[in-house]
């Protein structure tokens, strides 16, 4: 259901980090942060200039473009001076940042190439501490602001071609909470949203991805949370309604995580095995 906005983010500004095209997470809440007033710069990787299209999504937010590589401190700090300059502070952050290398080269997890295995976690969990240390380090990230990243259930429990990415997800939240405790002080909580199976750029590259995404809608009560409610979800997580919200790992995925097993994945497994009523 699309939403007039409510001004929830009236007079606040941020960083998004990870909108590639229409179908990333980061994208549509870009699109709702900007819906309810936001003012915020959008960056990505260097490399994604020539794989998406975000300077579209500029265009139609009147935000800024600043590329950088979420791996690179001196990159960050660089995009955190620049926001500085533009608004003052910033008062929230959206981390939507992941790759798992192995994954995308269909590496077995007994199997992963170390290499690959530290580029993933750098990547995908590391790069939210060098962003909320660059925030801090450079005075830009305001006192009483908020901090989101974007997981997966895959942190805590086996999806076996999600593979390095539950590491990479788990220490993510790991990381999450060990921060929760410092920006506490100055007043900035932090939070993680478990997302559904999203198809996303980044999702398609999970090989068996469509049998997941099928699972997660058979299993969940809702039906798998679409990267729209997602994005609404995540500006409540930016306003000053969750104000005493931190270090959370919230749960939007139309009920999955609470399932045990649904009738209609029951229906579906006596159909195949052959089982009767």
């Amino acid at each position: 259901m699309k939403s007039s906005g409510h001004g929830l983010l009236e007079g606040k500004s941020g960083v998004i980090f990870g909108a590639l095209n229409e179908s990333s997470i980061a994208w549509s809440i870009a699109e709702a942060a900007h819906r309810e007033g936001g003012r915020f710069i959008l960056s990505n990787a260097p490399v994604a200039k020539r794989l998406g299209s975000v300077d579209a999504l500029a265009e139609k937010t009147a935000s800024k473009v600043v590329w950088a590589d979420a791996t690179k401190d001196e990159e960050l700090d660089a995009l955190f001076e620049t926001a500085k300059a533009e608004y003052g502070k910033v008062d929230f952050v959206v981390h939507s940042i992941g790759m798992g290398v192995n994954v995308r080269k269909d590496r077995e997890y007994t199997e992963l190439n170390y290499d690959w295995y530290h580029k993933t976690l750098d990547i995908s969990a590391v790069s939210l501490h060098r962003i909320v240390h660059s925030g801090i380090s450079t005075d830009a990230l305001a006192d009483g602001g908020s901090v989101l990243a974007l997981s997966y259930i895959g942190a805590q429990r086996i999806f076996s071609k999600y593979s390095e990415m539950g590491d990479a997800k788990a220490l993510l939240e790991s990381i999450t909470r060990s921060l929760g405790y410092r920006l506490g002080r100055k007043g900035i909580r932090i939070n993680t949203i478990s997302q559904s199976p999203t198809k996303t750029t980044a999702g398609s590259g999970i090989s068996g991805f469509d049998a997941m995404f099928d699972f997660g809608e058979m299993m969940s009560p809702l039906g798998n949370a679409d990267s729209e409610s997602c994005a609404d979800y995540a500006v409540t997580l930016l306003s000053d309604l969750t104000r005493m919200v931190t270090m959370q790992n919230l749960f939007h995925d139309g009920g999955f995580s609470s399932m045990g097993i649904s009738d209609e994945l029951v229906s579906k497994l006596a159909e195949v095995l052959g089982g009767a009523d």
